[in-house]
């Protein structure tokens, strides 16, 4: 076998409830995870040593050394199959992005869950899904998400992943904004004003709240997705991060109410942001929300995307990608 390609998707959070900041500096984290059509590709080929490539949507902004997740991903997989042992060979990592760097939409994690799954295959280690997700879970709080897809729910830092119950698909806009936001950078800022709001600050060795509605996603927000209601899903979406987002980026306000002038069901910060999604109606109404954003000048482009979208698949030889997104969006 001399090269495998997997296709990985981004993914939005329709909840996110962020607790304080743990000992071990992350958050605890409620959150609902919904995979879209919006697609990296992760190509792998043996090499004489480990590299990575990236072209397409910010390919200059993702790191080449040992800190890029995909390779992190070739390397954990690797000593998971075979422990203390050195590859004979190393692999050559190929990533087509079209899920843009830093924009709240799991980029990163989406190419290590890819890499993960046709590593697996180039190396005919023959993990199941299950196996892969242990490892998975070690890389990044997203990675696991990105190997199952769908719609799940997330705990601890969001690698605790369970599938939910999901009727229909769910039409989405994304809004992508000129420049990115730092993770870390959005935590920090949503823990001052956590501070701000309850008058002592995590880490400071006081109590610590819990996530609110500990471990217990949004029960409302989960019937909607089972019944196929759009509209009450669009209701009920909530990121404890977005003030903080919107501190950092005044302008995402204006976006959101733009998609929400031109009749989103509901208009939400992903994840840490910038990108904003818009639930729409149907097909046609998500043409209409895409294009009208286009003419406000709230963003540098717009995509129309379905969801719930699988997680990270082989790709049979011959084929790739559409030059046109699943759902009518491009990129």
């Amino acid at each position: 076998m001399t090269a495998v390609t997997a296709r990985v998707p981004a993914k939005v959070n329709l909840q996110l409830t962020v607790g304080p900041v743990r000992p071990d500096g992350y958050h605890d984290l409620v959150t609902v995870f919904h995979a879209v059509s919006l697609y990296d590709e992760v190509t792998v080929t043996p090499a004489q040593r480990d590299s990575v490539t990236v072209t397409g949507e910010g390919a200059g902004e993702v790191p080449l050394d040992g800190s890029n997740l995909a390779l992190r991903a070739a390397a954990a997989l690797s000593e998971a199959a075979a422990p203390g042992k050195r590859r004979a060979r190393g692999v050559a990592i190929r990533i087509r992005k079209r899920i843009p760097v830093a924009a709240g939409l799991a980029g990163g994690s989406a190419n290590a869950a890819a890499a993960l799954v046709a590593c697996n295959e180039l190396w005919r280690i023959g993990l199941s899904q299950p196996e892969l997700a242990e490892i998975a879970a070690g890389l990044g709080a997203d990675v696991t998400f990105a190997l199952i897809g769908g719609t799940a729910v997330g705990l601890g830092r969001g690698e605790q992943v369970t599938p939910a119950l999901v009727s229909g698909s769910y039409h989405w806009v994304l809004a992508f904004a000129d420049g990115a936001l730092s993770t870390p950078e959005v935590y920090a800022a949503a823990d001052r004003l956590r501070t701000a709001r309850d008058g002592r600050g995590a880490g400071t060795g006081g109590p610590r709240k819990p996530v609110d509605a500990a471990h217990e996603p949004d029960s409302a927000l989960l019937a909607a997705l089972r019944a196929g209601d759009p509209a009450a899903v669009g209701r009920n979406l909530s990121n404890d991060l977005q003030p903080a987002a919107l501190g950092l980026r005044p302008g995402l306000r204006r976006a959101l109410a733009a998609g929400r002038e031109f009749g989103a069901l509901g208009a939400i910060v992903s994840g840490s942001g910038p990108t904003c999604a818009y639930l729409a109606r149907d097909a046609h109404h998500a043409r209409e929300i895409a294009v009208a954003l286009t003419g406000t000048g709230v963003c540098r482009s717009v995509a129309r995307v379905l969801g719930p979208a699988p997680g990270a698949v082989i790709v049979p030889a011959g084929q790739r990608s559409p030059s046109r997104l699943p759902g009518g969006g491009t990129n």
